[in-house]
């Protein structure tokens, strides 16, 4: 009885200290005309811990909320970050909180600009968010396109659920995400799937089934159905020459999950791994990722850029990485997918990119037989530090144009081209610890005959990387009969590179 008395007054004692010490911090956040405003909220303590809000959706170091948040805090002083995806401002601040007082903060939040208005809507492709938090998330990171990835090799929300006619939701009026995203990631890299009507019937993950059945086996099983969108999540991906062969592949994830807000990944997971001299940590698989896909391009593939955080896996918010296309004011969910693939975009993870060239949008395909001159309208939107905007014309460094220390910049420059071969405008911030940067999509230029420039040194680059692919495979399966099934794919992707390199028209 005794002990029971003081077990009691010992948890009143306790309670007590807790009400006396512990405050409530309300945090609203509205826009310029005071309405209250959904957004994403960092919020740290003295020591760098990040602070939760009960009820409202958290991950690695933030929430999301619709503009109203209430923590209860000990004493101390607090810093927070406060975001709306790249066309609001960032605020930073501090807030010291006292021994049981309330304290109420209210944030005023502004554009910086409507990229809608100028016809350019969000999206993003690589989210593992729960389905539930998704409006929210739509809301809070001003983003209008989002598909889910409810399934993938390690886990299906399918198994115990039945599947909708209709996996396509809409919020407010112009946001969108869909429930049948799907990813396929095992040993060759990994493919994110859109536009299915159902799961495909992936085997385990990267421990149980590394190589076997192929990849090539599901990309072949969802061209089956009409309509579906099939990327390559990052271009280093052991598999991705192996897939580009197949023809079937839609976009590359330039601005990928190891870009993330506050640090970098900064290798290549298992996949092809860089070299580490030429693109030093940790801003080199950035670099890296770039070349790649540069490749590709000089390679006489057409692929448009895509954008993906990983959010739910990687320490990302929601939107991290995101491409804009261009819809015009008549947008739709269908609409965007059209304007992607038709590459009239541009992907980033901090600035704003808006590039015109003889007032064409990225995608353009600039057809003549003589000389094309081309001149380059470019606005650049950052809250962050850029040094110069780059023009790569076939993989390389054309120009740098110096870019003054301001939150918007427009600038103008001239190509000219006497063959044919692609180009595209990207920016890249002064940041140390994490690649961030914007890129358009590629604009092409057809001069005579040779439609497409098709490099030698490139379509080499992939011939390599598949032999040394090709070799890889066994260690992970040692079962014959199935090591030939997966190799059928690898020796049908070389022959497709070899017939590739008799069309090279360019060192």
């Amino acid at each position: 009885m005794r002990e029971s008395l003081c077990l009691t007054l010992a948890i009143l004692a306790c309670l007590s200290s807790e009400a006396l010490f512990a405050s409530t911090l309300q945090i609203k956040v509205v826009d310029v005309e005071s309405r209250q405003l959904p957004c994403r909220v960092h919020f740290k303590d003295a020591s760098g811990v990040s602070i939760r809000a009960e009820g409202l959706p958290f991950w690695h170091d933030h929430f999301v909320c619709a503009g109203f948040a209430e923590l209860r805090l000990r004493p101390g002083r607090y810093d927070y970050e406060i975001e709306r995806g790249p066309e609001y401002e960032r605020l930073t601040g501090s807030v010291e909180i006292v021994a049981g007082k309330r304290k109420k903060l209210v944030i005023a939040l502004k554009r910086i600009t409507n990229m809608s208005e100028k016809g350019w809507w969000s999206g993003e492709l690589h989210v593992h968010r729960r389905v539930d938090e998704m409006p929210l998330h739509l809301r809070a990171e001003d983003l209008h396109v989002a598909p889910v990835i409810t399934w993938w090799n390690e886990h299906d929300w399918w198994r115990e659920r039945s599947v909708p006619e209709n996996t396509l939701m809409k919020v407010d009026q112009n946001r969108y995400y869909d429930v049948m995203a799907g990813e396929d990631e095992r040993e060759g890299g990994a493919l994110l799937y859109y536009g299915l009507k159902k799961p495909l019937p992936l085997p385990g993950g990267r421990q149980a089934f590394p190589e076997y059945p192929s990849p090539v086996k599901f990309i072949a099983m969802a061209r089956q159905q009409k309509g579906v969108w099939i990327d390559i999540e990052k271009p280093f991906w052991w598999d991705t020459p192996v897939w580009l062969a197949s023809g079937q592949i839609n976009s590359m994830g330039l601005a990928n999950n190891h870009m993330c807000r506050s640090s970098m990944l900064e290798n290549e997971a298992w996949g092809k791994a860089r070299d580490e001299k030429r693109w030093p940590p940790p801003r080199g698989n950035g670099y890296w990722t770039q070349e790649i896909y540069y490749h590709v391009l000089n390679s006489g593939f057409r692929l448009p850029p895509s954008a993906g955080s990983a959010s739910g896996v990687l320490a990302n918010p929601v939107g991290y990485n995101r491409a804009y296309v261009h819809v015009g004011a008549d947008f739709s969910y269908d609409r965007w997918w059209e304007g992607l693939k038709a590459g009239r975009s541009f992907v980033t993870n901090g600035p704003l990119l808006l590039c015109r060239a003889n007032q064409f949008l990225p995608g353009h395909v600039f057809q003549t037989d003589g000389t094309q001159e081309i001149e380059l309208a470019i606005e650049v939107i950052s809250k962050d530090r850029i040094p110069a905007v780059e023009i790569i014309v076939n993989g390389r460094k054309k120009q740098s144009i110096p870019l003054e220390l301001s939150e918007q910049s427009k600038l103008r420059t001239q190509l000219t081209f006497q063959k044919s071969g692609w180009f595209l405008v990207r920016a890249i911030v002064e940041n140390p610890g994490t690649f961030r940067f914007a890129s358009t999509a590629p604009y092409y230029v057809e001069i005579g005959k040779e439609k497409t420039r098709i490099s030698r040194r490139s379509v080499q680059f992939f011939l390599d990387w598949l032999e040394e692919r090709s070799a890889r495979v066994p260690s992970k399966l040692d079962d014959e009969e199935k090591l030939g099934e997966v190799l059928q794919y690898h020796d049908k992707a070389k022959l497709f590179w070899r017939q590739l390199m008799q069309q090279a028209n360019a060192t």
